[in-house]
């Protein structure tokens, strides 16, 4: 699908990468760009159509299909992140928290904007996964977690919206120069580098977007024994 002319919705729009995704939209000729934020009056793009949109709130979710009901690009950019390991005090309660964003919240996306992708021709959905699909660090292990189902959930909603024609592609990648990266002291992208992968992603009909060479050695160590890619700095 084209960029130009489409009417997307981005999620997490009022700060980092969601930011970043909505101003290339609009700078790459969407017609019209829904900036999707729990609170909406914190959204600063000039253009955008603000919504108030928490995706763990399936009315939240409900209202904004009824109200974006001409979407044709759904970006389910919004996460959390989430620290600490399994097993400490609160891993079960840091875990649970984030499921219910990163896995639940895109998941309750997916089903809310299926219908509406379908009425308006098929259209696209991108979902922002991470390296951290692959592979799992004890500082982080919730977030890991999370975004591993979030990438078989991607997959899943893949095969279940071909049929009607909806391009779902999942964006893969280590840490992005964004506040939710601030503490991790590694090399870091530029928001603006992964968003322009993935527009031309969509434009391509490509499904998955590997944004970095540290993300493409780790998929590429998944063929291999655990401990080459285990090993590889994140």
């Amino acid at each position: 699908m084209k960029i130009e002319g489409c009417v997307a919705l981005v999620t997490g729009a009022n700060r980092g990468l969601g930011e970043a995704f909505a101003s290339a939209l609009l700078a790459a000729g969407a017609a019209k760009v829904y900036a999707g934020a729990r609170r909406p009056d914190s959204v600063r793009i000039a253009g955008v159509q603000p919504v108030k949109l928490d995706i763990t709130n399936v009315d939240d979710i409900e209202t904004a299909a009824a109200h974006c009901n001409d979407v044709t690009l759904l970006i389910n950019n919004a996460a959390i992140a989430a620290s600490g390991g399994f097993l400490g005090a609160e891993g079960a309660a840091t875990t649970r928290a984030a499921f219910e964003t990163n896995f639940y919240g895109t998941l309750e996306m997916c089903r809310g904007f299926a219908p509406v992708l379908k009425r308006n021709g098929g259209g696209a959905i991108v979902n922002m996964l991470s390296v951290l699909s692959w592979i799992n660090r004890p500082t982080i292990a919730a977030y890991c977690a999370s975004k591993s189902a979030a990438w078989s959930l991607t997959n899943g909603v893949r095969n279940e919206l071909r049929v009607q024609g909806t391009l779902v592609v999942g964006v893969h990648a280590a840490f992005i120069d964004t506040d939710m990266a601030k503490g991790f002291q590694a090399p870091k992208s530029r928001p603006e580098e992964v968003v322009a992968q993935a527009l031309r992603a969509i434009e391509a009909g490509a499904e998955e977007v590997l944004a970095d060479e540290r993300t493409r050695t780790v998929k590429a160590g998944l063929s291999f024994e655990q401990s080459p890619y285990l090993a590889v700095p994140v």
